[in-house]
């Protein structure tokens, strides 16, 4: 089943075209569900699998995979559908987000596929598992659902939001204090985490679900006359989102003269290896991987200090 990514080092000529290539696979039933395959390690057939006590119930146990533990996360159960049957014969995704490794229990893994982001859309505003999508797309004329895995992680493991006391008492953040900052980002949980840990820094925060969104209001502002780096202290953007990607919005930035000093944070939990490669080829000032509140303190302060005046040259 590992063939299934034996190319996906080729693949990554597709991010910063507006395109992505998504793995596909079933629960239960014919619905079919998807993830980027950029987060997607190896599929496999379930190894061995160890029970541990006081699990999440979302969690069906652990495996051991090359002298690696990782947790073996029921993805059905995860979003609100039935547990899935366990056997020698389950199909795991293995991915990593934000820097940690698991592995989904899934029903069964049908292809990947190329995909352009403007194909992508948002889920439509209704309860039950839209709660678990980032968004949807049709492919042969049936609805495919791509899972919002930061959400499914984050109600097992709650992410961290507070800033250490220490960091919040440097005076150059005092400069921050009351700037404002547009995030762009599909997923709700990311919104929220970048919210609360923002927030005590006293910024003002603005937010779009997807770099079109943001792309348009950002020439909004333009529009109205106002010098974009006087209004904006940074731009904090997701990599993967319909409509536009983040790296598609930065490329879209730097090319219209009204918004191309603007300071833009690539803020994803894409591997951080291929992230800082392709933050070099759309022109983003600063990489990020998500849910690192100490991380983002660094950001701001690596953005006022390049308004601070250069250090005068010492007297001879």
């Amino acid at each position: 089943m590992t063939t299934i990514l034996d190319s996906v080092d080729q693949r990554t000529r597709l991010v910063g075209e507006n395109r992505l290539e998504i793995l596909m696979f079933r629960l239960s039933g014919r619905q079919m569900f998807a993830i980027n395959v950029f987060k997607v390690q190896e599929v496999l057939h379930l190894p061995h699998l160890t029970l541990i006590p006081q699990r999440h119930p979302h969690v069906r146990g652990v495996i051991n995979l090359r002298g690696k533990t990782l947790p073996v996360i029921d993805l059905a159960q995860a979003i609100g559908l039935k547990p899935l049957p366990v056997s020698k014969d389950s199909t795991t995704i293995v991915t990593e987000y934000n820097q940690s490794v698991q592995a989904f229990l899934v029903g069964a893994v049908d292809r990947i596929l190329n995909l352009n982001w403007e194909t992508i859309q948002p889920p439509p505003v209704t309860t039950g598992r839209n709660h678990y999508l980032t968004a949807i797309t049709r492919v042969d004329d049936r609805l495919i659902e791509i899972i919002d895995v930061e959400r499914v992680l984050a109600e097992i493991v709650p992410y961290n939001t507070r800033i250490a006391p220490e960091h919040l008492a440097d005076p150059l953040l005092e400069k921050a204090r009351g700037r404002e900052v547009l995030l762009v980002d599909d997923s709700s949980v990311a919104l929220s985490q970048l919210r609360e840990t923002l927030s005590q820094l006293e910024l003002k925060l603005h937010t779009a679900s997807n770099g079109l969104m943001a792309l348009n209001r950002l020439k909004a502002w333009a529009d109205s006359g106002l010098v974009m780096t006087d209004k904006l202290l940074m731009v904090i953007t997701d990599a993967e989102m319909p409509e536009m990607d983040g790296y598609r919005l930065t490329t879209e930035i730097r090319h219209d003269p009204r918004l191309k000093d603007l300071y833009v944070v690539l803020h994803t939990s894409l591997s951080g290896s291929f992230n800082k490669a392709m933050v070099k080829k759309v022109g983003c000032d600063n990489f990020l991987s998500k849910f690192q509140p100490e991380g983002l303190v660094e950001v701001v302060r690596d953005r006022l200090l390049r308004d601070q005046p250069p250090a005068a040259a010492p007297a001879i």
